[in-house]
């Protein structure tokens, strides 16, 4: 009601159920916890509007509305049209990031009337604008998605998150990271299977059997004559003459 706008309804549909959210989780490094994962949803009280009011009491104080600049793209080619900070725009802080930027719920279109049509983009410490998702169910599922890593915004910016948590993505999302190399070789991760070479039959060798050797026939004889002799040769075999 203060900033005369309606939420979307899927994010209507969050706050019914729980006024914000935050989730953290840590690993153990020498027996010691350090915390890494951090997921929040500022709750409804939290969630303040940017570039209303200057951060200063000094008369004529600058403001983020003085931070536009009218050479700034709007929505050229496939890009979609940045926010604005001043009265063009509505932007609300969904997740302040540990200080590594705003994730940001922006209204686009504010005059005359404050249009339902909203967007969830990133605003990193540059103040330059990052688009993310279309809807708060689509940047949700990312949140969770990321498991909440550090910096894990950043990847959806041209430069990218830091070496030190593209350490943490390839630890625990090794995937995610390497999106680029993902979409440019994406036979890479295929398993090439050959099934002529898997079920391919292999030629068994026949086991020859062993046949017990057989004497030769003149080898008998001489056997048979050797014990013949033998016998006759015998005290009690020895005939009359």
């Amino acid at each position: 009601q203060k900033n005369s706008c309606v939420l979307p309804e899927d994010l209507k549909n969050f706050y019914l159920m729980t006024d914000g959210f935050q989730m953290t989780w840590s690993v153990k490094t020498d027996d010691t916890p350090m915390p890494l994962g951090s997921m929040v949803i500022n709750s409804v009280s939290k969630l303040c509007r940017l570039g209303g009011s200057s951060m200063y009491t000094l008369p004529n104080a600058p403001t983020l509305a003085d931070l536009e600049d009218d050479t700034d793209e709007e929505g050229n080619g496939d890009k979609p049209e940045k926010p604005h900070f001043d009265s063009r725009s509505l932007i609300f802080e969904l997740d302040p990031c540990n200080g590594n930027g705003k994730v940001c719920l922006v209204y686009k279109h504010a005059e005359p009337v404050v249009s339902s049509d909203t967007e969830i983009w990133f605003l990193d410490r540059a103040l330059y604008w990052h688009f993310l998702t279309k809807t708060f169910t689509a940047y949700y599922r990312l949140l969770i998605t990321h498991l909440g890593l550090p910096q894990w915004q950043y990847a959806f910016t041209s430069y990218g998150v830091s070496p030190q948590a593209k350490q943490w993505f390839n630890m625990y999302k090794p995937i995610t990271i390497n999106t680029a190399l993902l979409s440019e070789e994406a036979d890479s991760f295929v398993n090439k299977l050959d099934p002529n070479k898997v079920f391919k039959s292999k030629n068994k060798t026949p086991v020859l059997k062993k046949k017990p050797l057989s004497q030769p026939p003149g080898s008998q004889k001489s056997h048979m004559s050797m014990t013949s002799a033998k016998t006759s040769s015998l005290p009690g075999n020895s005939s009359r003459k």
